[in-house]
């Protein structure tokens, strides 16, 4: 039995994180995945956009009339994310 904290992942196909229950990714889980992913934004990217394509998928199968719309999802799930590695420090 496991004595650990539960990470913010996603509770599907609520879409909500496991951890605080806010909308997923919330700001604990954002931050760990700019942390996992360094530099590799563009990998980032990609996970985003699938893990966007899922909760599109599962958030208007359980409710097609209140099921956010494609703005408001990109915004969530991929228009938060940083496009490119900060500056390195001289």
């Amino acid at each position: 039995m496991s004595t650990g904290t539960c990470p913010h992942l996603p509770l599907r196909p609520l879409w909500i994180c496991k951890r605080c229950a806010q909308p997923w990714p919330c700001a604990v889980a954002r931050l760990a995945l700019v942390a996992e992913y360094g530099a590799d934004r563009v990998g980032l990217a990609v996970y985003l956009c699938g893990q966007l394509y899922d909760a599109a998928q599962d958030l208007h199968r359980l409710n097609p009339v209140e099921a956010p719309g494609p703005q408001a999802l990109f915004a969530r799930f991929v228009g938060w994310a940083p496009l490119r590695s900060p500056p390195a420090l001289q």
